[in-house]
């Protein structure tokens, strides 16, 4: 009689071993699995793939969007603050500051929904933008101010047409919307350099 209780209770002990081991397994399994699809959008920077988030396809281009204004605050910004310091003009130091403040406040823009939409952001600016901050360094006087002018009103209108690109065709409703505020930003930065009168038209590409 004994014999057969300890033989049922190790059986009934083995069983409920077997199955804690299967959900512990389970449960592991469930931790360890990374999820098969991304929660909103890409979480890796230079991808092409189109993917879904809640607020419509996030693609290729929008995730470019997001990068180039994105990089551009990371020059312009501290450019601009240069220009305060540097600049020979009242103007090109008053336009410096409006700049450079508009900027900060932009790359928070932009981060703020990259953060929304997974996408990973450049952290530094490309070599093209490292040596016109470069170029800039080098310079003073009245040969700074055309320097200044020339190199971020070509700069802003090469974004600007990336942005209007973007704003017409993304099915993105978080782009759509961040791309209106930096169209605006970047249009009215156009305009302040404008104002210098330094810019010539005829080099614009």
């Amino acid at each position: 009689m004994r014999r057969h209780r300890t033989r049922r209770l190790s059986l009934i002990e083995f069983l409920v071993l077997g199955i804690s081991l299967v959900l512990a397994g389970a449960a592991a399994y469930v931790i360890a699995r990374p999820s098969a699809v991304p929660a909103d959008g890409q979480t890796s920077l230079g991808t092409s793939a189109t993917t879904q988030t809640r607020w419509g396809p996030l693609d290729a281009a929008d995730r470019d969007l997001l990068a180039a204004v994105r990089r551009a605050g990371l020059w312009e910004a501290p450019t601009g603050q240069q220009a305060q310091q540097r600049g020979s003009s009242p103007r090109v130091k008053e336009i410096g500051g409006h700049i450079a403040a508009e900027h900060l406040a932009l790359d928070k823009d932009v981060r703020a929904v990259a953060a929304r939409l997974d996408v990973v952001l450049p952290s530094r600016p490309n070599r093209d933008q490292e040596t016109w901050m470069a170029e800039l360094t080098r310079k003073s006087g009245d040969e700074y101010d055309r320097a200044f002018v020339y190199l971020l009103r070509a700069a802003h209108g090469k974004v600007f047409v990336t942005i209007a690109k973007v704003r017409s065709t993304t099915r993105n409703a978080l782009v759509r919307d961040f791309s209106a505020r930096a169209n605006a930003a970047v249009l009215r930065h156009m305009s302040y350099l404008e104002s210098t009168g330094l810019v010539n038209y005829s080099t614009l590409k």
